[in-house]
């Protein structure tokens, strides 16, 4: 990861979200590809971010864009140029390189931003009350936790099927 360019933040607990962010979201592409390669099924659920493990890619990455959308609106930012996600039906195969222009495009926005502005509270998409930093935070827990459940399908499968033998 090029951190040469994380270099210039007054706020140092932003470009260590930033980077954190990254992290969380490359180990998500990289356990999600495992899971499938596992043929993980995902359980039953009406939420339809889980009816497939691409609609849960598609989720993550689209998540991971409106994080950054909605900062940057709060914060009056300039709009970041993140595109959105391929679709379900094309996100394996275009994974690689949204998730670099995604990163890519989240390196920047936030680097001359004051460490008091992290502090201040907005309410978010979903209807919760948020601070900036809360959000950054936010951020790197999505991702993280939605890889924890996929190595838990995983760790599952693999003792199902070791018992089932």
């Amino acid at each position: 990861m090029p951190t040469t360019e994380l270099r210039d933040y007054v706020f140092r607990g932003a470009r260590a979200l930033v980077i954190l962010h990254e992290k969380s979201m490359r180990e998500y592409l990289a356990t999600w590809r495992k899971a499938v390669r596992a043929g993980v099924k995902l359980p039953e659920t009406t939420d339809s971010s889980y009816a497939s493990l691409e609609t849960l890619l598609f989720h993550g990455l689209r998540a991971a864009r409106g994080y950054m959308t909605w900062m940057c609106e709060v914060l009056a930012l300039p709009d970041p140029g993140i595109d959105a996600p391929p679709p379900a039906e094309r996100v394996a195969a275009e994974a690689d390189h949204y998730l670099d222009h995604l990163l890519e495009r989240w390196r920047l926005p936030l680097a001359k931003v004051e460490g008091a502005r992290f502090e201040e509270e907005h309410k978010t998409r979903w209807g919760e009350t948020l601070s900036v930093e809360g959000m950054l935070e936010h951020a790197v827990m999505h991702p993280l936790r939605h890889r924890f459940q996929l190595e838990e399908l995983m760790e599952a499968q693999s003792a199902s099927g070791a018992h089932g033998r």
